[in-house]
């Protein structure tokens, strides 16, 4: 009888004993070379230790695993179902003794990382904290820009990874998502909106606004939003800084727009009321991208859990967890 995926799994999970790494590989090494002998030869080791080490999984699995036809050896049914498992096994195996190569030669790893210029100003600064007490010695490397611009620098290998909006990655490329937000407007205390508690939607075709640069992600998304809500976007002043526009939205120059994250504080010492878009609000996914094949090494995994954390405090996750 074969083994089941379910018996398997019991077998993995909860026997005493476990495979020990040199019955892993004179299964994989059988397999692919259909012979002892030659199996013995691409391991280094004599023939009987390959087939002990077989006999021994037989024996722990109570189930034969190699099944021979005159010189020929193959893999059972039960085999082929370890030898999927055991190639994985391995390959997890390979990829650690990579990233140790990786921490020994850059001291405590590398991370090649880039960034919008608000994730720089935002979210970097404690994600980057964090990530230091965890490799001091690490090798960094920050580059700002927009989403489109850090793409071509991920497709010319000048970074390994990207913080940004989803909506524009090429077809090469991966995103795993971070966290999610709604942009806001953004006004003085006495602006009549602030004072109204809600804007209606014939006020805001009349109103001229502060926003993002207009080549950026934000303002391409923003302009669709409004699209699709059938408002007319009529923005006063393009700036290139977030901080700029939360200043003159102060003063009231004109109404920012802008996530609620880069004016938590603003609104907390009550400088600025937020307020929703309203017919004109939409989600946006940030998250981190790379390329479709990439696998993440450890320092970068560990660099992308901190920034899920930093960002609790985002969207209001923390205070709920």
């Amino acid at each position: 009888m074969g083994i089941s995926w379910y018996a398997l799994c019991l077998w993995l999970g909860e026997m005493t004993e476990l495979p020990d790494l040199r019955q892993v590989r004179s299964l994989v090494a059988v397999a692919e070379t259909e012979s002892f002998t030659r199996a013995a030869e691409k391991l280094g080791v004599t023939q009987s230790a390959v087939s002990h080490s077989i006999r021994a999984l037989e024996t722990m699995l109570d189930c034969k695993l190699v099944e021979r036809s005159g010189k020929r050896v193959a893999l059972s049914q039960n085999g082929t179902i370890l030898l999927r498992r055991f190639k994985g096994a391995i390959a997890e195996l390979e990829k650690a003794q990579d990233e140790l190569g990786l921490l020994k030669r850059w001291g405590q790893g590398r991370l090649r990382v880039g960034a919008t210029h608000t994730l720089c100003t935002y979210l970097l600064p404690k994600a980057l904290q964090e990530f230091r007490k965890l490799y001091p010695r690490s090798e960094i490397h920050i580059e700002s820009g927009d989403t489109s611009e850090l793409i071509e620098s991920l497709d010319r290998s000048e970074i390994d990874l990207i913080l940004g909006m989803a909506g524009r990655e090429p077809s090469w490329a991966r995103f795993d998502p971070i966290f999610e937000d709604e942009l806001v407007f953004v006004v003085a205390p006495t602006h009549p909106w602030a004072e109204a508690g809600s804007v209606a939607a014939e006020e805001v075709g009349k109103e001229s606004f502060l926003v993002y640069k207009r080549n950026s992600e934000t303002y391409r998304f923003l302009k669709r939003s409004f699209e699709e809500a059938g408002v007319r976007l009529r923005p006063s002043l393009s700036l290139g800084d977030m901080g700029a526009i939360k200043e003159m939205a102060k003063v009231g120059v004109g109404v920012g727009i802008v996530a609620p994250w880069v004016v938590a504080d603003e609104v907390a010492k009550g400088e600025l009321v937020a307020l929703p878009l309203g017919i004109a609000s939409r989600r946006r996914a940030w998250g981190l991208l790379c390329h479709e094949g990439r696998q993440l090494n450890m320092v970068e995994e560990d660099f992308l859990r901190i920034c899920r954390k930093v960002t609790l405090t985002f969207t209001g996750a923390e205070n709920e967890a």
